[in-house]
Parts: structure tokens; C-alpha cells; sequence
């Protein structure tokens, strides 16, 4: 149907062709329980048929105009009734499972779909499409997804025959990995997408109109969805997230990313820093870069940006593959988004630990909006394990980029990534990794037990032969003496102001509001009236986007306590420190 009639009722309806092709079905249904029904139903129809538009209408109105006039408001076809163009508008539900990465994915493909005339839905009873934002990374994950497929295949078979079929689609990582499964696996899909298939929603979504299921899964060389403006999934929000750069090169022998994201490439810095603008000029306060290897952004999107020098790696770090000539690079993408709005705080992750040159260093240091926390992934304490996950350092040179970070920026706090259990793990490494933990002793940590994925290096070429009982001990050791360390580091806060970001209430109490701070360590504290900031003497109550100091009292591993002070801004903050 791409150049028939019906392709010219839709363009003209602006409604998607799978729509258009349902109404004509409905148009020309014709009841069969008789011959003398089935005549007035044929009757009828034709009458209907001739009292509408005819097919010189629409071509018409698909020929370039001739002249230009002065644009007049359309006024609505006469054949258009308000159910129809009411029909059009198919509601979809989004949920999002994962990391960062998901959540910014979620709204670009909502942004996709919304300009393709589909309506956004938070209750899932309202859905006619539900669309589930999938991560791969562990195997747990992904057994959360089969779960939910299930119960949403029972929802599908309540469907009432009166409505349109309920749609269920999976899109992301795990989609990228697992097509064939979740297309075969008990029919409860009826569309997969692959993260650099989102511009192929609408079609995906047709042809599953039809009855047959579809998919794409394709990976991009270049896709980075650098002309799609997400929409927030919170009006309201204080904070957002800006896609950078997808894929990863980095081939680590248990990630599955480079598999089911492909390979690095970047956003044109232009259109980030476009963005950036924008959620500013909308409120934002908060914006945070995104990417699976943040910091290896490399923008050569244009012809004078090829020649640029290649920065250097962290020291004791190395790559599986040769450095990357020319492009734009992290730190000239820093500068510029934090000079966007002084009054915005930036925020980056992940980044890996290899790509920490001095230039980014000083700027975190310099910039006062710059947040001073940096997450650098370590996964393990001991060199051999290292090695076997091919992370390109040893515990020596982590240990001296850790002091070489808090050498140039004083204060930063620090969070992690850390793996237990991962192949041919013995005890002493697992007590060097609960060594570093005490060494380094974190802000923030994020620590697994080992999931080997398909695809990977380790599954091609490595046994999972620590057993899960042992996995899950060692696990618990590593969480216990994390929060043990974190107690201790957020301790030190005790007695001191914080910059804390107000994000609204907080969920164990109306009467307490909730924030994060430079830190990105929760800050908890009453919701009282304080001092505006202004030096008038008037009191205001804190509101989501303020800026306020707050003096810890208590801390904990996760959460700061304490009691308002006042409002304030960014500059005047950082002109106290």
C-alpha cells in the first residue's frame, strides 16, 4: 500500500496507515447472517461510499502547491467524525527497567511515537500498546521481563473483543539479545526492538496490526538519535538526563553492552549542547551526560575537528585496541555544557576509569557547577581477576588514580561498580577486592553477584565455576563492608552545610523533603520555613529546584539527615566554600 489510496487517506488524516486500514475494515464489514442483511449491509456501504470523498480529492491534496497564499485554519472534513479522529490516537504505556541509559531510551522512543500520533498513558488498564524498556546486563534482569511478559499476556487475553487487540512490545538490551526467544518463547510478543531500531516503532507497530509479529534488532554504526528531542518523563522534573554517546569498545570479558548496544560512536556536540539549553530555558537544574563510556566521547562530526590530538590515558591503564586520532573530546564537551547555565549542575556516567585526563581533572576542580563525584568503576581488587575481565589496569594503578583524583579535587566523592564471584575467583581475591573497599572506602557502591551473558568473552572462553552459594556469601561480605566504609565517609559530613538540590517530598514523610547534594548522596530534612537567601529577612518554603544548604546531623550509608538553613544558588556556594 505504499503509493495505493490508502497510503493518500492516511498522509491526508495524518493518521498511521495501520490505523487507516482498520477503519476501511470496519467501513466495509458486512454482516453475513442473512441475504437480505448481507444486500443492505452491501446497499448501505456503497451509500456511504459515494456520499464521501473520491480518490481525486486526496490526490489532490497530495500535489505540491503551485503558488504560495496566505495559510488559512483548516477547517475539519465533514466525513471526519470526532469518534474517528479520537480512534486514531492509540494510547501507549511505557515502563522502563535498568540503568540510566533505559530511562533516556524510553523517552526517545516516547518522543518517536508522540510525533507519530500516539497518546502516553501511566495506567496500564488504558493501554492499547505496552511497551517494556528492557536491560540485559544480569540474568535476574532479564528474569523480571519473562515475569512481567506473562502477566501481561493474561491482561492481553481479558482484552474485550469490542476493543482494538492489546499490543505488547519489548525493546532494548535484551531484545537485542534474546529476538528469537521472545518472539517464539509461548507467542507473547507481538514487536521487538533493538536500542537503534526506535525510529522503526511506528512501522514495527503496523505490522503488528495485522496480526504478524515484527522485529528489528539491527545495530547502527552511526545511530545516536541526535535529531530526537527526548521528552521528559517528568514534566516537573528538576533533573534529566542527555544521551552523548552510544555502544562501548571497550570488549570487557563479562559485559554484554558492546553485544546488545554496539559500537562507540557519539553525538555531534552541537546538538547536545542545543539540549542542554533547552531543559535549562524548561527549569531543569540538573542535567546528567549519559553514556555506556562516557568519558571516550569523540565527536567528528565535522572536517576540523579531525585533526585534534588524542588525549592520553590514565596512567597504568591501557585499551584492546589503538587509539582513537582526532574528534572533539570529553573535556572541551564539559567546558562548553557548563558554561550553557551557571545555575545547572552537571552531573556524567559511566565513565571508565582509563579515560580520566588531567584536563577533565582541573575542570571538575575549576568549574563550580561541575559536580565534584566521579564513579569509577573498579569491578574488582585483585590484578588477576582484572586481567581475566580484560579491564586494562591493575589494582596499583587504580589505587593511584584514586589518589591522584582526590589530590586534584578535594572533597570528590566517589562511588563504584563491583563484581563478585566472576570466573575463577578464588578467596584471596575475593578478600583483596574486600580490601580495596577499605582502602578506597566509597560514598556510593553498586555490587553484583556474577551473571555470565552469552556472547561474552568469559562465555566463550571462561568457566562460571564459583558456585552461587559462594557468590552469594562473598556478595554479602562485599555489601556489608561497603556500607561499613560508606557509614564512616558520609560520617565525615556530620556538623558540616551541604548544597543540596531539592527534588520534592520525601517518601517516608510528608512533613520531610528529600535532595541530593554534590555528592549525589541522598540529603533528608524537615520541611520548614527558612531564610529566602535574599539578605530581606523574609521566610519561604522550600520548593523542587531550589538550591538550599543544610546542616547534616546523622548519616547513615545511603542518607544524609539534617536541618534547613537557607536558600541559595549555585555561585553564591561555591563563592563560601
Amino acid at each position: 500500500f505504499a503509493s495505493g489510496p490508502e497510503w493518500l487517506f492516511a498522509k491526508h488524516l495524518k493518521a498511521p496507515l495501520h490505523t487507516v486500514m482498520r477503519w476501511l475494515k470496519k467501513f466495509s464489514r458486512v454482516p453475513t447472517r442473512g441475504r437480505g442483511e448481507r444486500n443492505r449491509g452491501l446497499e448501505d456501504f456503497s451509500a456511504r461510499l459515494a456520499a464521501g470523498p473520491t480518490l481525486q480529492h486526496f490526490l489532490r491534496n497530495t500535489s505540491p502547491p503551485q503558488e504560495t497564499h496566505p495559510q488559512l485554519e483548516e477547517e475539519p472534513e465533514p466525513y471526519l467524525t470526532s469518534s474517528i479522529l479520537e480512534e486514531a490516537r492509540r494510547k501507549v504505556y511505557l515502563e522502563t527497567y535498568g540503568c540510566q541509559m533505559n530511562v533516556n531510551d524510553t523517552e526517545i522512543a516516547w518522543a518517536i511515537l508522540r510525533k507519530s500520533g500516539y497518546l502516553r498513558t501511566h495506567q496500564l488498564e488504558e493501554a492499547d500498546v505496552i511497551l517494556l524498556v528492557t536491560c540485559s546486563v544480569r540474568e535476574k534482569a532479564e528474569q523480571a521481563i519473562w515475569n512481567r511478559l506473562r502477566h501481561l499476556t493474561a491482561l492481553k487475553s481479558k482484552r474485550l473483543r469490542s476493543q482494538a487487540p492489546l499490543r505488547i512490545g519489548i525493546l532494548g538490551c535484551m531484545a537485542e539479545r534474546l529476538r528469537e526467544e521472545i518472539l517464539h518463547k509461548e507467542k507473547l510478543v507481538d514487536i521487538v526492538a533493538g536500542p537503534d531500531a526506535y525510529r522503526d516503532l511506528p512501522r514495527l507497530l503496523a505490522v503488528a496490526e495485522t496480526g504478524q509479529q515484527a522485529a528489528n534488532v539491527l545495530l547502527s554504526l552511526d545511530e545516536t538519535y541526535a535529531d530526537v528531542l527526548p521528552v521528559q518523563t517528568s514534566p516537573d522534573a528538576t533533573s534529566a538526563f542527555v544521551s552523548i554517546m552510544r555502544g562501548c569498545d571497550n570488549m570487557c570479558s563479562y559485559c554484554i553492552v558492546p553485544f546488545t548496544r554496539g559500537r562507540e560512536r557519539s553525538r555531534p556536540m552541537a546538538s547536545i549542547l542545543r539540549e542542554v539549553k533547552l531543559l535549562s530555558d524548561q527549569g531543569v537544574k540538573e542535567v546528567t551526560l549519559l553514556g555506556q563510556n562516557v568519558n571516550s566521547f569523540r565527536d567528528t562530526s565535522e572536517v576540523q575537528f579531525r585533526s585534534a590530538a588524542a588525549p592520553g590515558l590514565s596512567r597504568g591503564f591501557s585499551t584492546i585496541y589503538k587509539a582513537k586520532e582526532g574528534g572533539l573530546r570529553f573535556a572541551h564537551l564539559l567546558d562548553q555544557a557548563s558554561r550553557v547555565d551557571p545555575e545547572m549542575r552537571i552531573r556524567f556516567t559511566s565513565p571508565h576509569p582509563k579515560d580520566f585526563p588531567d584536563e577533565v581533572l582541573q575542570l571538575i576542580r575549576e568549574r563550580h557547577n561541575i559536580c565534584k563525584q566521579l564513579h569509577l568503576p573498579a569491578q574488582s581488587g585483585s590484578s588477576r581477576i582484572l586481567e581475566a575481565m580484560r579491564r586494562g589496569y591493575t589494582r596499583e594503578a587504580y589505587l593511584e588514580l584514586i589518589q591522584h583524583v582526590r589530590d586534584s579535587i578535594p572533597g570528590v566523592s566517589l562511588s563504584s561498580d563491583f563484581i563478585a564471584g566472576f570466573c575463577g575467583e578464588t578467596e584471596d581475591d575475593h578478600q583483596q577486592t574486600v580490601s580495596l573497599l577499605r582502602q578506597v572506602r566509597y560514598n556510593v557502591g553498586f555490587l553484583f553477584a556474577y551473571s555470565m551473558r552469552q556472547k561474552t568473552r568469559a562465555y566463550h572462553r571462561l568457566q562460571d565455576d564459583v558456585p552461587a552459594e559462594v557468590k552469594r556469601r562473598r556478595l554479602e561480605e562485599l555489601i556489608s563492608v561497603f556500607r561499613e566504609e560508606a557509614t564512616r565517609a558520609n560520617g565525615a559530613m556530620v556538623g558540616r552545610s551541604q548544597l543540596v538540590l531539592v527534588e520534592g517530598p520525601s517518601k517516608r514523610s510528608a512533613a520531610e523533603l528529600c535532595g541530593r547534594n554534590d555528592g549525589n548522596i541522598r540529603v533528608i530534612f524537615p520541611d520548614t520555613e527558612m531564610e529566602d537567601g535574599t539578605g530581606s529577612g523574609a521566610v519561604v518554603r522550600a520548593q523542587p529546584g531550589d538550591y538550599v544548604l543544610v546542616k547534616v546531623t546523622s548519616a547513615s550509608s545511603q542518607t544524609l539527615k539534617g536541618v534547613l538553613l537557607r536558600r541559595t544558588t549555585l555561585r553564591e556556594s561555591a563563592a563560601h566554600r
